[in-house]
Parts: structure tokens; C-alpha cells; sequence
């Protein structure tokens, strides 16, 4: 029985699939109404979907229990976060890196700065914005456009009316094609409202694996497709708010959006097969194997953090006499691992030449680079830091 809920079936006209209905407008196109969550019948959990499930808990978990033991959580989520936001905008087309917002934030803003790199800048606002209010207000459709807002604030898109549901319909697919041979026309407004509503009810049912819940609910945003821009975005977003939201995570260690730009092509694919078959089971697979990997991923990374830590405090303790000034910039460079003599000298209180002579001792034990070559002005880079961020491409 659950076999033919997976394959589409047609009345008077009406292409109906577990997932949801394609209904003719009066325009002459057709728009997708997605169904109620969770999927009916239930999503069928066979032996593979299970391993899957209980891999990326496991994954999950193990990320989680990292930060009981980082020295500074704080310090080594804001790297975290910016690596996230700028993979996740490239997605959607900025051509920003993370050096380029590290810059952005040392508030050196040089000609060669892409334009695009504020809106990198609003990604991480709108992370650290939403995951402060969740403090005081639960997982809705408002904390939903207050982040959305905060997204958009300012750069592209802002004229597309940040914080707000669209009032228009809106189509995916290339920018020279029409509503009649789009790839995908999500619900009309009218059909949009009641849609939202239903994903905000469930985000609040917690009668599933918290992962299924995310799997889930991600797919049902992007077909809702709510804002007029920044939907991707937002909804990436959704699944970290989602697992702090459950208790999950403790802090915002787990991002997609590498596994989703390196798998783009299954990504759009798969979400078009919930549309158009029903086929809930392969979209969360894929979903829980992008987990599970991504979850592996980080946790690597944050012990290297750790480890590479350790070992720079023992080198300070070693080589430089009276220390403590070395230390402090050093958990600083954790957290701004591009900098300049102004921010060597607030983050140790020293003067300005204890500063430079400070930094002259930590790029001798090769801690840290100066990279301008000039002789005022110098910005200098913690790269051992930074190299563990680096991406193949």
C-alpha cells in the first residue's frame, strides 16, 4: 500500500503525490500545494534508512560532546560560523571568501573587497541573531522573519521585502524563464499562508528522531518557498535552529552547506522526487548521509583545534618569558585570526610597542604571518588557524 503512495496518481487533471498536489491556476501554470507533516502514510523505515538514522545520531552526538571539552566554546564557534556563512552564500552566488570577511570585520575595507561580501557578514548576524533569540522565543514563523530580516538587512535582496512572506508568486528557475516553464512554482500566496502555518505546528511536534524532524522540515520550506529571496539560506538555517531548538546541539557545530554545494545536482534532485513521486525516503537518506559525514568533519576539525591549541600555549610557555599577554592574544587569535597592532593591543591591554614586540615574537616561533609586505599598517594572520578551514576544491 505505502508503495503506491510513492508513485504520482492523477484526478480530474490533479497530479497528487504523498507529498502534496499540483493544482492548474487560472494563469496557466501549475503550483505545487504541499501536504501536511509528517508524510501519510508514515515515512517507511526499512533497514537502510535505519543505519543511516542511528549513524548520523551517533555522529551527531560525538560532535555535541566535543564542546564539553573546548577550553572556549564562544571562541571556536565564531569560525564555525563565519566558514558556514560564507559556503552557504556561495551557494547562492556571492563569490566571497572567508579571508574577505575576516578583513571585513578588521574593518578594512579595501577596493578589491567584493560588494557581496556584507551579505556573508548578515549571514553570520542572522545565525548569532536567531540562536540568541531562541532564548526567549520558541522555533515560529515570527523568529522565522525576524532572522530573515536580519539576513537581507542592507545588501541584495533588501529591496525584496526583508523580514516579510511574499505578497507575489514566485518560480524557480532560470531568470529568462516564465512562470509556464519554470523548474518548480511553489503554493500561490493564498495556499502559502495555510502551508506555513502547517510547518510551524510541526516544528513543534516532537514525535519523531529530531533528524527525521530536520530532514523534513528543510524540504518543506524550500517547496513552500516563503520569501522572495534568501530562502535557501534561511532555510539551511532552519536545521541548525531546529537541533538547538531540540536540545540536539549545545552550540551551532553542525552546517550542510559544504555537503550541499558538493552534491548540488542530488540535492536539487532529490527534493524535485519528493514533489513529483512522493519519495520522502530518498530525500531523508541523503539527508542523513550528508549528516552523518558533516557531523564526522567537524568533530575532526575541532580536536585538531584543540590539539593545535595545546600545543601553542606549551610554545608560549617554552619561549616567551612572562607570558600571560601571549596567551590572552593567542585564545584572541582564536577568535579573529586576522588582525592588526589595534587589535593585539586591546585584546593583551599592553601598550603599542609591547604589542608589536608581541607580535614580533609569535611570528618568529610561526604562529603568526604578516601578509601586506608593507611597513605601516601590517595585518598579520594566525594561519596555522586558518589552514584547517581550508576546503579542497
Amino acid at each position: 500500500m505505502e508503495a503506491m503512495w510513492n508513485e504520482p496518481y492523477h484526478n480530474h487533471g490533479v497530479q497528487m503525490t504523498r507529498a502534496g498536489s499540483y493544482i492548474n491556476q487560472l494563469e496557466g501554470f501549475k503550483a505545487f500545494i504541499p501536504a501536511p507533516l509528517p508524510p501519510r502514510p508514515p515515512i517507511a523505515l526499512d533497514g537502510e534508512l535505519v543505519r543511516m538514522l542511528s549513524d548520523a545520531d551517533h555522529a551527531l552526538g560525538r560532535l555535541d560532546g566535543i564542546t564539553a571539552i573546548l577550553p572556549n566554546p564562544d571562541l571556536f564557534v565564531a569560525m564555525y560560523v563565519r566558514h558556514e556563512a560564507v559556503l552557504s552564500s556561495q551557494i547562492e552566488g556571492t563569490q566571497s571568501s572567508l579571508d574577505e570577511v575576516l578583513l571585513f570585520e578588521l574593518d578594512e575595507k579595501g577596493a578589491e573587497r567584493p560588494a557581496d561580501v556584507e551579505e556573508v557578514v548578515n549571514y553570520v548576524r542572522a545565525m548569532n541573531y536567531g540562536l540568541k533569540r531562541l532564548g526567549t522565543l520558541p522555533l515560529s514563523l515570527r523568529l522565522i522573519r525576524e532572522i530573515h530580516a536580519e539576513l537581507l538587512r542592507g545588501v541584495r535582496g533588501s529591496q525584496r521585502t526583508p523580514g516579510e512572506f511574499r505578497r507575489s508568486q514566485n518560480w524557480i528557475g532560470p531568470a529568462n524563464v516564465g512562470l509556464n516553464k519554470a523548474a518548480f512554482v511553489p503554493p500561490p500566496v493564498h495556499e502559502m499562508h495555510q502551508t506555513l502555518g502547517n510547518l510551524e505546528k510541526f516544528l513543534h511536534d516532537e514525535s519523531l528522531p529530531v533528524l527525521i524532524q530536520c530532514g523534513l522540515a528543510h524540504a518543506q520550506f524550500e517547496t513552500i518557498h516563503p520569501f522572495l529571496d534568501g530562502n535557501g539560506r534561511i532555510g539551511r538555517l532552519l536545521i541548525t535552529f531546529l537541533l538547538c531548538h531540540r536540545k540536539v546541539l549545545h552550540q551551532p557545530l553542525l552546517y550542510l552547506s559544504l555537503y550541499l554545494k558538493a552534491h548540488r545536482a542530488e540535492y536539487y534532485d532529490r527534493l524535485m522526487a519528493v514533489r513529483n513521486d512522493g519519495n520522502w525516503e530518498g530525500w531523508l537518506k541523503f539527508f542523513l548521509r550528508g549528516v552523518a559525514e558533516v557531523s564526522a568533519e567537524a568533530a575532526a576539525t575541532a580536536h585538531k583545534i584543540i590539539a593545535l591549541r595545546e600545543r601553542h600555549r606549551q610554545l608560549i610557555g617554552e619561549k616567551i618569558q612572562r607570558s600571560a599577554a601571549a596567551l590572552r592574544l593567542l585564545d584572541a587569535m582564536f577568535e579573529r585570526p586576522v588582525m592588526n597592532l589595534g587589535f593585539v593591543k586591546d585584546a593583551t591591554h599592553c601598550s603599542a610597542p609591547t604589542a608589536a614586540a608581541l607580535v614580533a615574537r609569535l611570528e618568529k616561533l610561526g604562529l603568526l604571518r604578516e601578509e601586506t609586505g608593507y611597513k605601516r599598517n601590517r595585518r598579520y594572520r594566525y594561519e596555522p588557524y586558518l589552514l584547517l578551514f581550508d576546503q579542497p576544491a
